[in-house]
Parts: structure tokens; C-alpha cells; sequence
């Protein structure tokens, strides 16, 4: 028995094209703000997620984490890898809105309300709990992101949060996240955060900020994990822009990007 087909490299061009087409652009800091705002009241299950370049990646290599990227309602950009990849397709860059800035931003804007936080493990988990209670979310769910997809669709089902922080990594949070809309009908914010907890949790720290201003938090990330991340970042990097070049290429086009309204 044979499985699906590998995509051809014209399929994988125009996936990875679409993908950066589906990033929303956020102008400035007002668009940031208004973009807020938005996010604290959703009229159904909404998912929004952070396009990199580990992630593109992974959507030119897997199409089922691609399909779960262009099934999310919101899609932000994420890096300077994709900021040049979006001018070399002649689109607008906006702000990086890197999640590890960003999410922290909407977890304040639900102070009051329910959240659930599904991913990483104990002790970090623990204590980005900790946390986030102390600046006034009511955690109403909490399991490390380990477990098989059923036990969150279970848990948010039961506990209702209205705002759900996915951080088990790709592309298994977006799977989840997927799920987690067609499993659920009341209004929820479903954030695919990556390392957001683990951050929260103090189990990696932050660039300092002038790394940070100027794109290159990788290179601070790659310092203090380099086994982990070498192949993300020093084979990843080099591959990313190639799949760039190899987009224009085959599928050079464009169209207006944007989000699914809440």
C-alpha cells in the first residue's frame, strides 16, 4: 500500500506563496492596538498563529502543517527571514509581531477571564500559571503538551476558557488548534504560541533588547541551544530563502492578504 503522493515542486511553491499571501500586515503601532481590540472579542472559536521561517519550512516539507497554517483565521508575521521573503514577493512587511512580544500583549488585554494553557511541561508550566494569575487571568485549564490531542478537545469542551495558549510546538499545536475550533462553539481565542510558555515559565530567557530590535533573537536562541536549533536556524535560514527563490520562480503572482473576520 502506498500513501499520498509527495506534492511537486510547483504544488510546494504555490502552498508556500499562499502562505505568506494570508499574512495579515500590521502597519504600526495604532494597527497594533486596533488588532487588540479585535482579538478580545471573538464571535466564535478564532485561531491565529505566527508564520516564521521554521514554520514556512515546515509547510514547504509537510502539507498537513501547511493545510493546519491556512486554516487559521489570523496568520502574523514572525522574524526578519519572513519580513525579506514578503518583500521579495513585493508585498507590505508591516511589524514583526513576534509572538513572545505579542502574546503576553493579548493575555493582558483578557485580564479577568478564563484561559486555558496547554503546553510545555512541569516546572515551567507551573510557573507561568503563576504568572498569569498574578496579572489577573483566571487559568481554568492547565496540562502540559504532551498528551494526545483528545485530552485538550476534553478540557477546554468542559472548562469553556475564552482564551486558549497552545505551546507544544509544531506542527502538533496547530493540529490542536484545528481541532479545538471544530470541537468547540462558544467564542474563543485560540493562540498557537510556540515557546510562549516556556518563556512565561522562565525556562528560556529573552535577547537582550538591541538583539531583539534588530532580528537577531535567533542568534541569541542559537547560543544558548545549539543542539537543538542548529538545523532550524543554519540549515533552515539558507533553505527558507531558497524556497523563496524557487516561489517566484514558479508561481510568481500576488493578491491582497489578510485574516477571516471574527
Amino acid at each position: 500500500m502506498t500513501g499520498n503522493p509527495a506534492p511537486t515542486l510547483e504544488a510546494r511553491a504555490r502552498g508556500f506563496l499562499t502562505l505568506h499571501e494570508r499574512i495579515r500586515c500590521v502597519d504600526d503601532a495604532s494597527a497594533q492596538e486596533a488588532l487588540l481590540e479585535e482579538l478580545k472579542h471573538p464571535s466564535r472559536p478564532y485561531i491565529v498563529s505566527f508564520v516564521n521561517a521554521h514554520a514556512a519550512n515546515l509547510g514547504w516539507n509537510t502539507p498537513s502543517m501547511l493545510e493546519s497554517l491556512l486554516r487559521s483565521d489570523l496568520l502574523l508575521r514572525d522574524g526578519i527571514g519572513v519580513k525579506l521573503g514578503l518583500r521579495a514577493f513585493g508585498r507590505p512587511q508591516g511589524l514583526n509581531m513576534v509572538g513572545t512580544d505579542f502574546i503576553p500583549k493579548i493575555a493582558r488585554a483578557y485580564r479577568g477571564r478564563r484561559v486555558a494553557l496547554f503546553g510545555t511541561r512541569s516546572p515551567w508550566l507551573d510557573t507561568a500559571r503563576q504568572r498569569l494569575e498574578a496579572d489577573g487571568l483566571q487559568v481554568v485549564a492547565c496540562h502540559d503538551g504532551f498528551a494526545p490531542p483528545e485530552t485538550y478537545l476534553e478540557l477546554a469542551a468542559e472548562a469553556k476558557p475564552e482564551l486558549i495558549l497552545l505551546a507544544m510546538g509544531m506542527p502538533k499545536q496547530e493540529e490542536v488548534a484545528v481541532r479545538l475550533r471544530e470541537r468547540l462553539s462558544h467564542p474563543v481565542l485560540i493562540v498557537n504560541g510556540g515557546a510562549i510558555l516556556d518563556y512565561l515559565g522562565d525556562k528560556v530567557t529573552r535577547a537582550p533588547e538591541f538583539m531583539r530590535n534588530h532580528g537577531m533573537e535567533w542568534v541569541y536562541r542559537l547560543y544558548l541551544e545549539p543542539k537543538r536549533l542548529a538545523s532550524r536556524y543554519l540549515v533552515g535560514i539558507p533553505a527558507f530563502f531558497s524556497h523563496v527563490a524557487v516561489a517566484r520562480l514558479v508561481s510568481p503572482r500576488g493578491s491582497a492578504g489578510g485574516s477571516e473576520p471574527l
